[in-house]
């Protein structure tokens, strides 16, 4: 409790110095250097991103689900990527695509750490403000102008970015090799570049603050979770992150230069390519070594949100504070050592893959500690059931079951079964993105009068609570056993194979669980 007193006396210090200059509604509302003001604009600018994300995988959920069916709402929206209501192969792959991109970069990265870094690391800490109040408007204003640039390359005549949001090449590094591949890919890149360079202002920020402006007495050893899980999610972006740029660099290179850092003389259409001595494989790697660090980018701040509020609403200090901080770093320090294991069958050397096999099982460990310390947390606490605490039970929930297919992806010789099915759709989607969106729920509810002033309706957090809950294990348990029965994921449609024609009543049961679930959301 003394660490929310120092930074309330530090506040209303702050607060008395800075009433003397007459704020204008610029200065208060869009360039504000306050961190609780740029908070709320993470906050509104995920959730909108966040809207564009769902709404991109209802309108692909309705084609997997009724393929080749016309639907007016596609007509509408699509324009000419659906003739007569028809949904476009090529515009499927690019609805995919975005989808991925805005939901795991500009949703669970930016919109889940700016807001509660920003609104938090202050507060908790006993800090006036970040340590650099300028760098993190800077921070905002790149995050926000790279989303503005991803939603306005889905209106690129030649069609939106459509190589997956992994943008292996050559579909990524020739130009011409889909009507996705064009424009719509270059802006993708550029749109990346820019939110990579915010990030890592952001990241910086994070890091100096919690380093240099600590209160008196707080040493490293008394901060709260949620500042440890702010804290070394910031590390792992400032390793990682960079790593992505450089690639994307090179990939502009590749397509705009001439360069063949990731082409080599493969055939494509019966035609040899006319470059040599680039890799695709060496674009997995770099995208990868990213790629990985970047789920726990995503789920360590989610789960010092929960560290948060479970010990608020279990009315007792979260159990095992040395464990959780020690799990926190060894997630850390694995996450960067495991990123293989998505490039099992990509003709990457077997004796390696072993390798990475064991790096992946070993972060059962950290995360089992975890996952155990919150069920210990909860056991004998008074608990009290508002909805932040709720989701913050979901996110044990789907952290656990996503968590347990993964043992199974990150086996080698098990993985080469399911790689690439609706088998890693739904370990990911529920690991990952339903496990980090709960974190940010949590959050929103927990601290919503702090950061607005006003209180929630709690009935209706408990509707969006259940619903929710119920519709996302509706939407990706059933995809499991889709999975399981070689369904590959990213086809515009599955009834072109007679095998998976029984499968299809499950495709219609996922598309009306995740309607229900997008219109929750509202």
């Amino acid at each position: 409790m003394s660490v929310t007193a120092h930074a309330t006396v530090d506040e209303h210090a702050h607060d008395d110095g800075h009433h003397h200059h007459k704020e204008t509604f610029v200065t208060k509302y869009i360039f504000s250097q306050d961190h609780k003001m740029i908070s709320k604009q993470y906050l509104i600018t995920g959730l909108i991103m966040g809207f564009i994300g769902i709404a991109m995988s209802l309108l692909f959920r309705l084609q997997l689900a009724w393929p080749g069916e016309s639907f007016p709402i596609f007509e509408t929206l699509l324009g000419k990527w659906a003739p007569d209501g028809v949904m476009d192969a090529d515009m499927y792959l690019a609805l995919v695509t975005i989808h991925g991109t805005i939901m795991v970069f500009f949703v669970l990265t930016a919109g889940l750490s700016g807001t509660f870094s920003n609104l938090l690391i202050p507060l908790q800490i006993g800090a006036r403000d970040m340590a650099s109040g300028f760098l993190n408007m800077v921070s905002y204003w790149l995050f926000f102008l790279s989303s503005f640039i991803m939603v306005m390359s889905l209106f690129v005549e030649a069609g939106p970015a459509a190589a997956g949001w992994t943008i292996y090449p050559p579909l990524s590094a020739l130009p011409m090799a889909q009507p996705g591949s064009g424009m719509g890919m270059t802006l993708w890149l550029v749109s990346m570049a820019i939110f990579i360079a915010s990030s890592l202002l952001g990241s910086l920020n994070y890091i100096v603050t919690v380093i240099n402006l600590r209160t008196k007495g707080m040493s490293m050893t008394r901060l709260p979770l949620t500042i440890w899980a702010f804290f070394v999610t910031a590390i792992i972006g400032v390793i990682s992150f960079p790593v992505l740029l450089s690639a994307a660099l090179l990939l502009i290179m590749d397509r705009s230069f001439g360069t063949s850092f990731f082409l080599s003389d493969i055939f494509i259409q019966g035609e040899v390519l006319h470059y040599q001595g680039g890799s695709p494989v060496l674009f997995e790697h770099l995208f990868w070594f990213l790629g990985h660090p970047e789920v726990y980018i995503v789920l360590l701040p989610a789960l010092g949100i929960t560290s948060e509020v479970m010990s608020t609403n279990a009315r007792k200090p979260i159990f095992g504070y040395r464990a959780m901080v020690a799990s926190i770093l060894a997630i850390a320090f694995l996450s960067t050592i495991v990123w293989g294991h998505h490039m099992f069958v990509s003709g990457m050397n077997p004796f390696l893959g072993s390798v990475f096999t064991f790096t992946t099982l070993l972060i059962a460990i950290p995360s089992a500690v975890k996952a155990f310390n919150y069920i210990t947390t909860l056991w004998k606490g008074n608990l009290q059931l508002n909805p932040a605490m709720l989701f913050s039970i979901g996110l044990v929930s789907t952290f656990i079951t996503g968590g347990l297919t993964g043992i199974i992806l990150g086996d080698s010789t098990l993985d080469i079964n399911v790689h690439d099915t609706y088998f890693v759709v739904a370990h990911f989607h529920l690991v990952m993105g339903i496990s980090a969106l709960y974190g940010l729920f949590a959050g929103v509810y927990h601290w919503f009068p702090k950061m607005f002033k006003r209180m929630m309706n709690k009935n209706l957090g408990y509707v969006h609570f259940w619903v929710t809950a119920v519709c996302a294990y509706g939407v990706f348990f059933p995809m499991h056993f889709v999975g399981m029965a070689g369904v590959p994921r990213r086809y515009y449609e599955n009834t072109a194979f007679p095998m998976f024609d029984e499968l299809a009543d499950v495709n219609v049961l996922v598309t009306v669980f995740a309607i229900v679930a997008g219109a929750a959301q509202l």
